[in-house]
């Protein structure tokens, strides 16, 4: 270290206080880098990397970037999952002795940004914690910096069910108490690419005790604790916007583990991880960006409670029969701005005069909207309203405080209204009346001398002057003016009086600037008085925000409302899968019925590739989780249960990150279903046991069915091409084969989309190759093929049927040598071969047993 300047001892003493982040050092209007964080960062920025001398024997790697633009580089490094230290001057350089003092003014990180640019502002920025204990439960808990909610769950079912929880929610980082298992914390890692943190302080200071007033187990607050810990250590600031503890009661909510979630697209599509073309996309007709957040909570925990989706499905209902009144809402919705993160910004302390303004015309719209609200006919549409507080007097303070033009700057004035406070309007006058004796003076000038191109001016250097150009010098009365400082084209004056009134602008002004901002100050804490009431308001106006939008897509759509039933009934009339239908127009989307009554719990869907067997089973699914978020649903009729979870195995995917095979993955992802379903659950299985040979997996595959139909009971739709498993409609009665309608037309297949019962007769393989435009000559050689196959699977069964017929003959004593050809077939290993080896396997044997 004593090799090394004062000032680069200062920086590395703090760089090793935060070891896992870019310390961006401040040196006068740049923050710097250096050694290693210099090199990463001139890669991950695409900067320049330069090098200085630091007082060792060689030069030390250096990067920086300015600190007025430092926001967007700080943004991209966030963006990639690092964290960002900002080390500020603490002292005035003035008053310093040695080395400017400086400290970590904030450690930025992906789960605790506030900047608005740096965040998506329809998605929360979750910062989460991880606590486990020696009974094997852990604790999970949740922070959004940006709008102070909090909120935490007590898991008991292992880690899978911890790594469901977090993929629930856009969760950006998590904190973790370094002792958590190794391979643990890489699933964390690779599995759902969050940035870790670690923390080890859990005990919460006595003064925050009202975060927890609704936590009262151990485990709960030890999990929060580390959480909020992690909190003030990187933030340094004030935290008086953050909510108590909301316990997350699992058994009230649908359960959707990360499969589910992924193969229903709720949030994003698998192919692109986009939002277009998910669930979300077709429901989110929301205005304002907190009621897009607050629609993702609602699809992320669908509601069990009939009671409390019923009064959701009402309100929809009151929105839907008034549209005049909903458009109105609609359009008034669109005055409202971020109520939650302008609440969050002013308890932080970073909020400025234009984000002040925003809440002025959010809080002026509001008694718009509820008096909108008043014209609903629908009485459910009355808890919306009545206990809303417009928060009159916060707007009115607003109102009289901030000027409608402020800028974004706080410290350059411009930013109170006149009339707000009386020094204030003194220093105005006192600078105004000078600016306006300036202009008169120059006025006055120009005609004592004759020259019209006389003019006075201001720079920060010599303040106010008079500037005559070269060529008019000469038509200046002698002695008139001083000297003051020498142009190319033209001389620059002051005078005695102009100086005397320079003095009182620039103190005028000067004052009038420290008192703005002192005043700003006073107002910005007036307002965090409010912060509370503010984070209510957002809570309800996002609520409307999301019913409006409900009511809009049923509208739009033809959705219609969904009735619950106890019996464990399944009646859907005309269904149609939200999203296909929009990509499809409405008018060739292939609408169809489900049914499944008190004795039947297992559809068997059989039929061809590509006619909508995944549709189907999807769209079930899609209609449940919309019916119990509070949504009316695609189809002309729907009566349902209520179900506790949701479980599904639909497409292949391989797990490259934990090098997981597809077969693996479906064994895995069923295995899950089987474990934890029950019979007030619905599964969908697509095609299981398509990821091994063919015996093994129709083996797999019956003996799954069986076992949901004997041991859990749950509501099934289970798709396949194992034609033979139809037959287990006789054997299990609780079982129903359906079949997608296909027909044959001149060769070609036209698919009908159309859900029958039975079973299917074809599976159409070679018509859907056909279809895809594989190459004529190839789709003839399958045809040959098929024929060939299907006779010599006839020629199978009859010699089958013989020599079953001859078990008890007596042998003939004479032993017969087999042929090559016996040998070879005998030698084939069938349970390897991929379908299309064992064709050409026939073909080669069949053609050398011609020859």
């Amino acid at each position: 270290m004593a090799q090394y300047t004062p000032m680069m001892q200062q920086y590395l003493k703090i760089k090793a206080q935060h070891k896992d982040a870019f310390l961006f050092f401040r040196l006068g209007d740049f923050y710097e880098m250096f050694f290693e964080d210099a090199l990463r960062a001139s890669k991950e920025l695409e900067i320049t990397l330069t090098s200085r001398d630091g007082g060792g024997e060689d030069r030390i790697p250096m990067c920086g970037v300015p600190y007025h633009s430092s926001e967007n580089y700080i943004k991209q490094l966030i963006e990639k999952g690092f964290k960002v230290a900002i080390c500020e001057q603490v002292e005035d350089p003035k008053s310093a002795k040695g080395v400017v003092k400086r400290e970590v003014v904030q450690l930025i990180t992906p789960g605790t940004v506030m900047e608005g640019t740096m965040l998506d502002e329809k998605e929360n920025n979750y910062l989460a914690s991880i606590s486990h204990f020696n009974d094997g439960t852990y604790t999970v808990s949740y922070n959004d910096l940006t709008t102070g909610e909090n909120s935490i769950a007590l898991i008991t079912d292992g880690f899978d069910a911890v790594l469901s929880e977090l993929f629930n929610r856009p969760v950006k980082e998590v904190v973790i108490d370094p002792g958590l298992d190794e391979a643990k914390q890489l699933m964390l890692k690779e599995r759902l690419n969050y940035t870790i943190s670690f923390g080890t302080e859990t005990k919460i200071d006595d003064s925050f005790e009202g975060l927890l007033v609704n936590i009262h187990s151990e485990k709960s607050i030890t999990g929060f604790g580390r959480l909020f810990n992690y909190i003030q250590q990187t933030q340094k600031r004030s935290l008086d916007h953050l909510r108590p503890v909301v316990p997350i009661e699992l058994k009230k909510y649908m359960s959707l583990d990360m499969y589910s979630k992924r193969n229903l697209e709720l949030m994003e599509t698998m192919r692109k991880q986009g939002k277009k073309g998910s669930l979300l996309s077709i429901l989110d007709q929301t205005i304002t960006a907190m009621g897009s957040r607050t629609l993702k909570k609602w699809m992320e925990r669908p509601l069990l409670s009939q009671e409390e989706i019923t009064k959701r499905h009402e309100q929809v209902e009151g929105m839907l029969d008034q549209f005049l009144e909903r458009e109105t809402v609609r359009e008034q919705l669109k005055s409202v701005y971020d109520l939650e993160r302008l609440a969050g910004r002013v308890a932080f302390g970073n909020v400025n005069a234009r984000d002040l303004i925003q809440l002025k015309a959010s809080l002026t719209s509001i008694p718009n909207l509820l008096e909108t609200l008043r014209q609903f006919d629908h009485p459910s549409i009355g808890s919306l309203y009545n206990s809303v507080d417009p928060l009159s007097d916060l707007a009115q303070l607003l109102d009289e405080s901030i000027k409608e033009d402020a800028p974004l700057t706080l410290k350059e004035g411009g930013m109170i209204q006149d009339g707000y406070h009386p020094q204030l309007d003194e220093y105005r006058d006192a600078s105004r009346n000078g600016k306006k004796w300036i202009a008169e003076l120059e006025a006055k000038e120009r005609q004592a001398t004759g020259i019209k191109s006389l003019k006075i001016g201001y720079n920060r250097v010599f303040g106010y002057y008079i500037e005559v150009t070269k060529a008019n010098i000469q038509n200046l009365p002698e002695g008139r003016y001083e000297r003051k400082q020498t142009l190319t084209n033209a001389e620059r004056y002051i005078t005695p009086e102009l100086k005397e009134k320079e003095a009182l602008i620039l103190e005028a002004q000067d004052k009038s600037m420290e008192l703005e901002y002192e005043l700003f100050l006073q107002v910005r804490e007036q307002v965090k008085a409010y912060v509370q009431k503010l984070q209510v308001l957002a809570e309800q106006v996002s609520k409307i925000d999301v019913l409006q939008g409900f009511a809009h897509i049923a509208d739009t759509h033809r959705y219609v409302k969904p009735s619950f039933n106890d019996n464990r009934c399944v009646d859907i009339k005309e269904g149609r899968h939200p999203v296909v239908e929009q990509v499809m127009k409405e008018e060739s989307f292939v609408p169809n019925d489900i049914f499944m009554d008190e004795s039947m719990d297992i559809l068997l869907i059989t039929g061809p590739n590509m006619s909508g067997k995944s549709t189907y089973m999807r769209q079930l699914a899609l209609t449940a989780i919309m019916a119990q978020m509070g949504s009316y649903v695609p189809c002309e009729s729907a009566s349902l249960p209520i179900f506790d979870q949701i479980f599904t195995r639909i497409g292949a995917a391989d797990d490259l990150v934990s090098g997981q095979s597809t077969f693996m993955v479906e064994m895995l992802e069923a295995n899950h279903a089987l474990t934890h379903a029950s019979e007030n659950s619905l599964i969908l299985l697509d095609e299981i046991g398509r990821g091994t040979s063919t015996y093994d997996g129709m083996a797999l595959a019956q003996a799954i069915v069986e076992h949901i139909h004997e041991e859990i009971g749950a509501k099934t739709l289970f798709s396949t091409h194992y034609h033979e498993l139809t037959s287990l409609e006789d054997e299990l009665p609780r079982l129903r084969n359906v079949h997608v309608r296909a027909e044959e037309y001149e060769g070609n297949v036209v698919f009908l989309h159309q859900i029958q019962e039975g079973a299917a007769d074809e599976s159409y393989g070679i018509h859907v190759a056909k279809l895809a435009d594989l190459p004529e000559s190839l789709i003839q050689r399958a045809n040959h093929l098929l024929s060939t196959l299907e006779s010599g699977r006839e020629e199978t069964v009859a010699a089958v049927e013989e020599e079953q017929l001859s078990l008890f003959v007596e042998k003939e004593t004479q032993e017969v040598k087999p042929s090559g050809l016996e040998k070879q077939l005998k030698n084939l290993n069938l349970m390897e071969m991929t379908p299309m080896d064992a064709m050409n396997e026939l073909y080669r044997l069949q053609k050398s047993l011609k020859s």
